[in-house]
């Protein structure tokens, strides 16, 4: 086991890390921004470097700030998180030649998956099911409405390095597709230094559904089941479930079979997260594989008994899985994520920065709340709006769904505006409750909390 971990993040993700890593026996060393000296993960770790000033390109993505912090420190490994550096190959190769593990797949395995068009032609080749499109970049507008016409509209242009929907524009006709190419470029060269954009067939009406692997380095791999995260706004996840009301047990054994086929591909170890659209024949096909621990893990953690998060850093210290066999490991009852975000959901989620006055955190059987707000904390402008995770467990969904309702009754976070109106509204719907939402969900049914100027969400990612 390491004696020490960098923790290379903020906010919620950085105190479960470092809770994880003291129920283990493992010192921590918290790195932190200027304006983020006072956040409860700085104060929670053993030791704690600032690296910075406020810009992420100046703290959280300083990669020579945050390798002198971890020599200067000591320690025997990093562990990224999600966002930020998670999935930077390059910050994984630095990490190996400082001799400092990094506490994830290898920089070939997120870099074999992180470019979209190349995890596309590396899964079809070993026959996992991909969306209708185009296996290169498009160069140009005719090159665009010739594949167009070939797959039939609707159709989507997706950023080949990115995710988190920027780069990504659904056309239905040729006006709408010439016209939203040069767009959907800009905007990926501006979020991912590249303006490669490729096109794929739109499934209308899907659900996204997303499986959990696990894999050591002595060969061994399962799936954690799956995460059903088809509520999205601004192809963002809003809230999740585990497991997906649309899945049952022959479905699941077949998409988590498929998703350990794409891991094997790229000879994956650590944890990570294959994704799926859903349509509405119940055929699924591959979106994209995350190469990083999940925002929503926690939701999965709550029905298998797993800590997801101890698992990484037992895998990277080179033991085997805690559980082996696939079917030994356990399903229990239902668990929902709501995320709280400081944004007004009524006014186009604008972010809402500023200081939290009045907090209280919801309690009581079946709930875990992961944040790192209080009272007096100021939720700043520079960041994720996330304040925090609230997961809800029970005997079956719709318990879950009460024992939610009932936390997010208790949930205050003023003066600022947050999500938790809109999670009251989307438990209460006839709908949502029944189990037959889409990605668009939000649009259709809360027409009135949704982005009316955003694109149809098809996927996210953090």
């Amino acid at each position: 086991m390491f004696s020490k971990i960098l923790v290379a993040n903020r906010g919620e993700i950085a105190l479960r890390i470092i809770r994880a890593c003291k129920e283990l026996g493992v010192r921590t060393v918290a790195i932190y921004s200027e304006p983020d000296a006072s956040s409860p993960h700085v104060h929670l770790a053993d030791e704690a470097v600032c690296i910075g000033s406020a810009a992420v390109s100046q703290s959280y993505l300083n990669i020579p700030a945050i390798i002198s912090a971890a020599e200067i420190t000591d320690v025997d490994a990093i562990h990224p998180g999600y966002g930020f550096l998670s999935e930077n190959a390059h910050f994984a190769e630095i990490c190996e030649s400082c001799q400092i593990k990094f506490i994830g797949p290898s920089p070939q395995a997120i870099r074999s998956m992180g470019d979209k068009l190349a995890a596309r032609e590396t899964v079809r080749k070993v026959g996992v099911p991909i969306i209708p499109g185009a296996q290169e970049q498009v160069k140009d507008k005719e090159e665009a409405l010739k594949i167009a016409k070939r797959i039939k509209y609707p159709v989507i242009l997706k950023a080949s390095a990115g995710g988190g929907g920027r780069g990504l524009r659904v056309c239905h006709n040729e006006v709408r597709l010439v016209g939203s190419l040069m767009t959907a470029q800009h905007e990926a060269e501006t979020a991912f230094g590249s303006p490669s954009v490729y096109i794929e067939k739109y499934i209308e009406k899907p659900k996204h559904i997303e499986i959990q692997l696990l894999a050591d380095s002595h060969g061994h791999i399962t799936y954690l089941y799956e995460r059903e995260c088809t509520i999205q706004r601004r192809h963002q996840k809003l809230l999740e479930e585990a497991p997906s009301p649309s899945v049952d047990w022959k479905l699941r054994k077949k998409m988590g079979d498929v998703a350990m086929k794409v891991a094997k591909a790229v000879n994956y170890v650590n944890a990570g997260t294959v994704e799926f659209l859903l349509d509405t024949d119940g055929k699924f096909y591959f979106l994209e594989m995350n190469t990083r621990v999940q925002v929503e893990h926690g939701i999965t953690e709550l029905v298998t008994g797993i800590d997801i998060v101890k698992e990484q850093i037992r895998i990277a210290t080179g033991e085997k899985l805690t559980v082996i066999k696939q079917d030994k490991i356990p399903l229990k009852g239902h668990s929902i994520e709501c995320r709280i975000n400081a944004e007004d959901p009524s006014n186009n989620f604008v972010p809402c920065p500023g200081k939290i006055e009045r907090y209280n955190a919801p309690g009581g059987p079946g709930i875990r709340l992961d944040s790192h707000a209080y009272a007096g904390y100021t939720v700043l402008p520079y960041y994720d709006s996330m304040i925090g995770k609230l997961m809800s467990h029970g005997r079956n969904r719709g318990e879950a769904i009460s024992i939610m309702q009932r936390a997010l009754e208790e949930f205050i976070v003023e003066p600022i505006k947050t999500t938790i109106s809109l999670h009251k509204e989307i438990l209460k719907n006839p709908v949502f409750r029944r189990g037959q939402m889409y990605t668009d969900f939000i649009q259709r049914v809360l027409g009135e909390w949704g982005d009316k100027n955003g694109d149809e969400s098809q996927e996210e990612k953090k």
